[in-house]
């Protein structure tokens, strides 16, 4: 790859490269956010704008120019797919480079070492990743994306990568970027942290008249240092596609040092077909079975430097086979009769029906050609969001040696971010013939028209996947998450015993093919989730008691049921450590102080048992609001409490109470994990205790409480109690020791509320009753009740 020229921005060296068939990464360090949007006005569009002149220069295509932007998003650790960011762009046809700006930016944060951020690419299709290298459910297939890491080294804020891909593939692409594994730490919102932000932003070259081939007319060019470029069209039902350089002539006579390549890139291995015609005047490149119904990249270059070389192309499509050609009238009738009705398991005569010729063997419709496939229909069943079923016309599928049973599954754009599932079942009793199994070939485009003969079930340009069954295994199942968007092709044919006569030999097969969003929804120990981004849906799951992987089936670390019966009754058990409180409170006369602690009690011992992560789980009413009140009744408890210990007059104590608790609702209704959320009321409650006292103090000319006695053996223990849950809370808590950790907690804060209370007023007896039961009246002493503050 050579530059073409270069320009200085920052004081560092930005150099814009020239087009090339292999992905170039251009890194930028010690930027600070400040200079980000400087460096895109600054170098930017100067490289936009030189890749414009060279290409104007370079040959007579017009080129224009495209420019995408996503918003930044905070990154996160990796430990389920739903913590990466997606980012979908959609390449135009006739692109000739793709030029992601990959943008990360630290935030203001402590002592930040360097940083990995890891960003996968992927087109057709979100990128299947494992960077946590866990298993992946059995009969899973799975083709891992090409990925970056980026690096943001200890003092520099930011970090501007450039990413070229030259010729991509149009359509959708895909980028997810995350930060390395999550080692579980829990990290309460609102301390400082070191956040990153990452953007994507995608600059597009694409050639607006590229010249077209046609099929067997020869196109005359002159190749100079830039590449020429040419697209053909594929039509349904090739079988070849040849590209043909003939008349050419170089320097060195005959030998013109042309490279041929047809296709796009994917990133991935077998996306293009290279031909190397050095030594040669003219030479040809083929492609067996191509993409159907779309245009394919031609690209010639040659190796020879400052010359000029005259050569013509031409391509030749061959089309060699085709299914059964349908009625010319559809008959609903026997639409019905032979799709609908038996996946409704209805019953009832259907008058007038008949079978198209499609599903006739032997002849073709108003054609004397021999049948080379059989194309059985297919209903495309859309049920849900990424969910979608396809039934075939026929419940059992007769395939035979001689001819393949080709199935068409349409899959449209939204699809591919769900699992694709295909499952097979051989009926052992119907097989003919010297049979030893059916195999499959599930390929994207276009189908395998060979089944019995391909050894990969790969197409020209496309990698397939394979599944067989025979009498000793009789079902056969394939599930692909994120498939590509595109046509898919089953093809199914029988294999026969080499010792056998094999042109009747036949068996038949059933098929289920689905799209569903989670890998058999999760399983039990993992719930799957529908993601978007912006207008793109797809699947991921989120797995629980230490169960991972792409559908929570890799046990490696999982919790046993020992574990989790001990941290279901560590959480909940720990919250009797209330009791105490509330009996203290009852005895002193703070009866509504009282009640708080056992709706906290309550509501915390529900919470975390319907919270478990496994199978030790108990819901009594819905999960979010068990988490509210849970949440509500923990903050609350403490503000009641600090302000109790202020000891104020009753209607300005209950008043405080009563607000306090509507604003820490509403706080708790925006957002239950923020840190001010415990830290507001805290410390607002703790002015009120402090200016409580103070005055009392100046007032009485002594220090309150006046008692050494109070403070060594009560306030002192309660507040030491108070900051050790607090520590814990904040700091200490993890993933794995959470059920041990949050239950300190709970006894910590319990036992803080035992000590911190004050004592009961000297007019008011144990348990707070006040009076006596007078016959049917409450007798009370109105003028006592106005002094009881002391």
């Amino acid at each position: 790859m050579r530059p073409t020229s270069s320009i200085s921005v920052l004081n560092q060296e930005v150099t814009c490269y020239n087009l090339s068939p292999q992905t170039s990464e251009e890194h930028y360090n010690g930027l600070t956010d400040d200079n980000i949007d400087y460096i895109m006005e600054k170098y930017f569009a100067p490289c936009l704008l030189l890749y414009v002149i060279a290409g104007c220069f370079a040959d007579d295509l017009t080129y224009l120019n495209g420019f995408y932007s996503k918003t930044p998003q905070r990154l996160s650790k990796y430990s389920w797919f739903g913590n990466v960011r997606l980012h979908h762009f959609r390449v135009p046809e006739d692109a000739v480079l793709l030029r992601w700006l990959l943008t990360v930016s630290r935030g203001s944060g402590l002592n930040c070492e360097n940083q990995n951020i890891t960003v996968h690419f992927r087109a057709g299709a979100p990128p299947v990743i494992n960077p946590i290298e866990t298993a992946f459910p059995n009969s899973t297939s799975v083709s891992l994306a090409h990925n970056l890491t980026l690096t943001i080294p200890s003092g520099h804020s930011s970090n501007v990568t450039l990413f070229n891909v030259t010729h991509p593939k149009p359509g959708d692409w895909f980028l997810a970027a995350h930060l390395p594994k999550d080692e579980g730490k829990i990290e309460q919102q609102g301390l400082p942290s070191c956040s990153y932000l990452f953007q994507a932003q995608m600059f597009l070259r694409r050639a607006a008249d590229l010249p077209i081939l046609q099929h067997n007319i020869p196109l005359y060019q002159t190749l100079t240092t830039t590449p020429a470029l040419f697209k053909v069209f594929v039509p349904e039902f090739t079988s070849r596609l040849d590209v043909f350089i003939l008349n050419c002539s170089g320097k060195l006579g005959n030998d013109c040092g042309l490279l041929i390549t047809v296709g796009s890139s994917t990133l991935r291995q077998g996306s293009e077909v290279k031909q190397n015609c050095s030594g040669l005047e003219s030479c040809s490149t083929s492609v067996l079975i191509p993409p159907w119904n779309s245009w394919l990249l031609v690209t010639v270059e040659t190796s020879q430097p400052n010359t000029t070389i005259p050569f013509s192309i031409s391509a030749n499509v061959t089309v060699g086979c085709k299914p059964l050609s349908v009625s010319s009238d559809f008959n609903t009738s026997a639409f019905i009769r032979t799709i609908i009705a038996p996946q409704s398991n209805s019953s009832g005569g259907l008058s007038n029906t008949s079978v198209s010729t499609r599903d006739q063997p032997g002849v073709r419709a108003n054609s004397s050609e021999p049948v080379c496939m059989r194309s059985p229909s297919v209903l495309r069943d859309e049920q849900d969001v990424l969910s979608l079923r396809f039934i075939i016309s026929s419940s059992n599928l007769t395939v035979t040696s001689d001819l393949p049973t080709v199935l068409t599954l349409e899959h449209s754009p939204g699809d591919s971010g769900g699992t694709f599932i295909v499952q097979l079942h051989l009926n052992t009793s119907s097989l003919v013939g010297g049979f030893a199994r059916v195999k499959a070939c599930l390929t994207p485009s276009a189908p395998v028209l060979h089944v019995n003969l391909s050894q990969t079930c790969a197409t020209g340009l496309m990698q397939g996947y394979s599944l067989s069954v025979s009498s000793n295994e009789s079902q056969a199942l394939l599930r692909i998450p994120f498939p590509d968007a595109a046509v898919w092709y089953l093809s199914l044919q029988t294999v026969c015993n080499d010792s056998v006569d094999c042109r009747n030999a036949s068996a038949k097969v059933s098929a289920s093919v689905s799209v569903s969003a989670c890998i058999d929804d999760c399983g039990p120990y993992g719930e799957c989730r529908l993601l978007r981004t912006h207008s793109y849906f797809y699947g991921a799951c989120v797995c629980k008691a230490g169960w991972q992987g792409w559908g929570c089936t890799d046990g490696a670390t999982a919790q046993s049921y020992s574990r989790q019966m001990a941290a279901a009754l560590l959480l909940t058990l720990s919250n009797f450590f209330f009791i105490p409180p509330i009996v203290v409170a009852l005895y002193r006369g703070y009866h509504v102080e009282a009640a708080i602690y056992f709706f906290t009690m309550f509501f915390s011992t529900f919470y975390h048992a319907c919270d478990q992560p496994g199978v030790t789980v108990m819901c009594i009413m819905d999960y979010d609001t068990l988490q509210f009140c849970d949440f509500l009744g923990s903050v609350v408890s403490v503000w009641v409490t600090i302000v109790c210990m202020a000891r104020l007059q009753d209607p300005v104590k209950y008043l405080l109470f009563m607000a306090g608790t509507l604003v820490i609702s509403m706080a708790m209704q925006l957002d239950r994990r923020g840190l001010w959320n415990l830290l507001g009321p805290v410390l607002l409650a703790l002015v009120i205790m402090v200016t409580s006292w103070i005055y009392r103090g100046v007032k009485r000319h002594q220090c309150y409480p006046p008692l050494w006695r109070r403070w060594v053996l009560f306030l002192l223990p309660g507040i030491i109690s108070a900051l050790i849950g607090v520590c814990v809370y904040v700091f200490a808590q993890t993933d794995s020791n959470y059920y041990y950790t949050h239950s300190i907690w709970h006894v910590m804060v319990a036992t803080s509320v035992v000590f911190l209370l004050p004592p009961r007023e000297k007019h008011i007896p144990p348990w707070g009753w006040t009076n006596k039961i007078c016959s049917y009246r409450r007798c009370k002493n109105e003028k006592v009740e106005l002094y009881t503050v002391t």
